[in-house]
């Protein structure tokens, strides 16, 4: 199945990222994984989600992706703030997610902060963006392999998070939130979406 998969979305002859392995994740990763976001609904998501990532693969994230959002309102993060005890009860008894309480309670906390962020700078993505001067750091990196977890640029978005009281926001975590949402091209220069991303 992944190599029909694989055809429809690579470029014949052409290879991807090594990591990209099961269905899902080509289709993240031929789709998704390193498109310049924007839009502060996805932002959130991905905030969310990579932090439930914490000590999980990625693989078992995106499986849960469809139910996270049924449950999380759509990523819509002024009514995850408005959360309380009873919801995070709901969450906890849900398989559809990652079923645990610090995690649940850092996202509705996240929210919270997101939304102050939202308030003090226009929008998340004003906020967000300004760490890269508003465009996509380009590596060049032979293979997946040599990528780091993280970043002198992670650390710094991580603890500027960390003191605008954000929760499940270390470096490797927010690292991997900036390849998610294109603040970096990560893709190995032998991926045809490198080239597609520069």
């Amino acid at each position: 199945m992944s190599m029909n998969l694989g055809a429809l979305l690579s470029p014949a002859g052409n290879q991807r990222c090594a990591w990209a392995k099961s269905p899902l994740d080509i289709a993240y990763h031929d789709l998704e994984w390193g498109v310049p976001l924007h839009d502060d609904r996805l932002l959130f998501e991905f905030l969310v989600l990579e932090g439930a990532q914490a000590g999980l693969s990625w693989s078992t994230i995106l499986q849960k992706r469809s139910r996270y959002r049924e449950l999380f309102d759509g990523f819509d993060a002024a009514r995850v703030a408005s959360y309380d005890e009873a919801k995070v009860t709901a969450l906890l008894m849900d398989p559809g997610i990652v079923r645990n309480r610090l995690k649940i309670a850092a996202a509705i906390l996240n929210a919270r902060r997101f939304l102050a962020l939202q308030a003090e700078f226009g929008s998340f993505n004003a906020y967000l963006w300004r760490f890269v001067d508003g465009l996509p750091i380009q590596n060049a990196w032979q293979d997946w392999t040599a990528v780091p977890a993280s970043t002198p640029l992670s650390h710094a978005l991580s603890r500027d998070l960390k003191a605008r009281g954000f929760k499940f926001v270390g470096p490797t975590i927010i690292y991997a939130f900036m390849q998610a949402v294109g603040m970096v091209n990560d893709h190995d220069i032998n991926c045809f979406r490198h080239a597609e991303l520069k």
